[in-house]
């Protein structure tokens, strides 16, 4: 048996392979127990009669059911199933198939508690397609009862808890950013709009520049803001 495994965090992905036949050859050349299948050429008049004779033989015939503790679907395309209703080979084929599937199902279990970790299988899966190619999945975990996965969601929820609150922090390092950028731009707005000119004009220089004085000295709003810029107009 070849068991192939892919590693997911704490969950594995089984796809065993088990030499099972995937077309006309002689399933003796299997490893596998034999079985008695004798099965009459023209029994059966259609497929609803031959598929009855299987399910009733092989109950978990396309259906869920459990094996070793372990849920089983077996599926067999309906078109095989025609196939094999003309070909006394194709049904031998499918019957002996059939027929080792649950000693199949048992070696899996028994493998996965050899691999490492110990874990348990949690699912198996048969299908035979249309052209008699068999194809099988199955599932283990070495987290049966759920506390490793449990574990896990706590760090999880811890860690995006962590992130949540970095990023809340560094949304208000941001805010305090922009509200001191906006605190000195308000300042330097309020420097504009506080200065002011005042224009004296006259004929004497030092006549004005008193007045200039006094009018800064008695009132800062004596001209609005918008006003030219202070001037001197002093006559010869």
């Amino acid at each position: 048996m070849i068991h192939m495994l892919k590693e997911t965090s704490n969950m594995y992905t089984s796809q065993p392979s088990f030499r099972t036949c995937s077309n006309k050859d002689d399933i003796h050349n299997s490893s596998l127990p034999e079985h008695n299948t004798n099965t009459a050429k023209s029994e059966y008049k259609n497929v609803s009669e031959y598929s009855a004779y299987l399910q009733e033989k092989y109950k978990f015939l396309n259906r869920q059911t459990s094996m070793h503790g372990v849920p089983v679907t077996v599926n067999v395309s309906e078109a095989f199933l025609k196939k094999c209703l003309n070909d006394p080979e194709k049904m031998k084929f499918l019957e002996s198939n059939l027929a080792v599937i649950p000693d199949c199902v048992k070696s899996a279990v028994n493998f996965t508690k050899t691999m490492p970790g110990n874990p348990t299988m949690t699912y198996a899966s048969y299908s035979i397609d249309a052209n008699g190619n068999i194809s099988c999945m199955g599932g283990c975990t070495n987290d049966p009862d759920g506390k490793i996965a449990r574990e896990n969601a706590r760090k999880r929820a811890e860690e995006k808890k962590t992130e949540e609150k970095k990023a809340a922090r560094r949304r208000e390092e941001k805010k305090a950013r922009e509200k001191k950028v906006e605190e000195r731009m308000a300042e330097k707005r309020a420097m504009k709009e506080s200065q002011y000119t005042v224009a004296v004009r006259g004929d004497n220089v030092e006549s004005i520049t008193l007045n200039l004085m006094d009018r800064i000295s008695s009132s800062g709003s004596i001209v609005p803001p918008t006003a030219e810029l202070a001037g001197f107009d002093a006559k010869a």
